[in-house]
C-alpha cells in the first residue's frame, strides 16, 4: 500500500485532508463533546520560540509571565515571540 501511495502521480496535497476542516461524518450530526471550528481559530497564529528575543518595532513590548520572557506586539501579530 505504501508503494502504491508513493508511486501515485497525483500531487501530495490532493491526498491529504486539511486538519482545520471538520470530518465528513461529523458534519451532519454535531455532538456536544466535539469542538466547533471557528474562523478565528483557523486564522490565529502561534508565536516564534527563540533563544534570544528582541523587539522588532515600536508596538512590541517585553512581558515576563510564568518565568518566561514574551514579546507582545500591538501593531503586527507576526512579532509575537517567546524565549525558551
Amino acid at each position: 500500500m505504501l508503494r502504491a501511495f508513493l508511486a501515485s502521480t497525483r500531487p501530495l496535497l490532493s491526498r491529504v485532508r486539511p486538519a482545520a476542516l471538520p470530518h465528513s461524518h461529523l458534519a451532519h450530526a454535531p455532538h456536544a463533546h466535539h469542538a466547533q471550528v471557528t474562523p478565528s481559530a483557523i486564522l490565529s497564529r502561534g508565536m516564534k520560540v527563540r533563544a534570544s528575543v528582541k523587539t522588532m518595532c515600536d508596538g512590541c513590548s517585553v512581558v515576563k509571565r510564568k518565568g518566561r520572557i514574551y514579546i507582545i506586539c500591538s501593531k503586527n501579530p507576526k512579532h509575537k515571540q517567546r524565549q525558551g
